[in-house]
């Protein structure tokens, strides 16, 4: 068997069910994670996990890496020593980093309770909670450019997300200033160059905030969204990821607050949209 079947298989066995948030169930024969499961973590078909396992699919994709190191929780170095086993090259440190660590990952399984999601500091979308799908949208619908928070802020608007005139100029202003920090920190990633040049070309008003030059880290906000049990007014932190480049964007509100109540009858609908009666 390869060094990459037998990793894969390893690590699948030591992720218990309850570290993905997954039920354990009665009658279990592994004490990690079942095949399907791993599947559908990672989004992609149970044969092919078993293929992969028996050494009968060759050269996954970068991409498909990826997303088993997340599945798996996967450390940095248990990541990178994956994707050489795999005869891929691990991420490149000059490109913006994208995996999730292992404790990141416990972090959002514990914090249910308040809306939040996980971003590179490009802005795209990595991870999210129920709630914030709740509060946002589900990210599940967006697919490529479009889970980017930059590129949606400027080229598809804000729908159901609410500014006073200062925090709407203060936030778009920090977005541009955020990502071209990044842009000076991650200069060889070829995503974050072709997504700054399409919308200096496609965005007047992200092209003349570009043109200021103005370099800084987006930290807090203040916003109201719309969601289906009415408007919620909420304070939004951006928490950065000591040596991955990550940052946590949490979402709180008043406690005791009307707000803080309609929140916690979010927190129960869910998804759900609610109906009159």
């Amino acid at each position: 068997m390869s060094e990459f079947a037998t990793v894969l298989r390893a690590w699948r066995d030591r992720v218990t069910p309850e570290a993905v948030g997954l039920p354990a169930g009665p009658g279990r024969r592994t004490p990690g994670l079942r095949r399907e499961e791993l599947a559908a973590l990672a989004g992609v078909s149970v044969d092919y996990v078993v293929r992969l396992e028996q050494g009968r699919s060759v050269n996954p994709s970068p991409q498909l890496l990826g997303a088993l190191a997340t599945a798996l929780r996967l450390d940095v170095a248990e990541r990178d020593h994956l994707f050489r086993v795999a005869g891929a090259a691990p991420p490149s440190r000059g490109l913006v980093p994208r995996h999730v660590t292992p404790g990141v990952q416990r972090l959002i399984d514990r914090l249910g309770d308040v809306p939040l999601a996980v971003f590179t500091a490009t802005h795209d979308i990595l991870l999210w909670n129920d709630l914030w799908a709740a509060m946002n949208g589900d990210p599940e619908q967006l697919v490529g450019i479009e889970r980017n928070l930059v590129w949606r802020h400027f080229m598809v608007g804000h729908d159901g997300v609410e500014y006073d005139d200062e925090h709407q100029e203060e936030f778009s202003s920090d977005l541009v200033a955020d990502l071209r920090t990044a842009f000076g920190r991650y200069p060889g990633d070829r995503a974050l160059t072709d997504l700054v040049a399409r919308l200096r070309r496609e965005s007047p008003e992200f092209e003349r905030r570009w043109a200021v030059a103005r370099v800084a880290e987006h930290r807090a906000s203040r916003k109201t969204l719309r969601t289906t049990v009415g408007s919620i007014e909420v304070d939004c932190d951006t928490l950065s990821v000591p040596g991955g480049d990550l940052r946590i964007v949490v979402y709180t509100v008043v406690p005791g607050s009307t707000d803080a109540a309609k929140l916690d009858l979010l927190r129960v609908t869910g998804l759900q949209a609610l109906t009159p009666g």
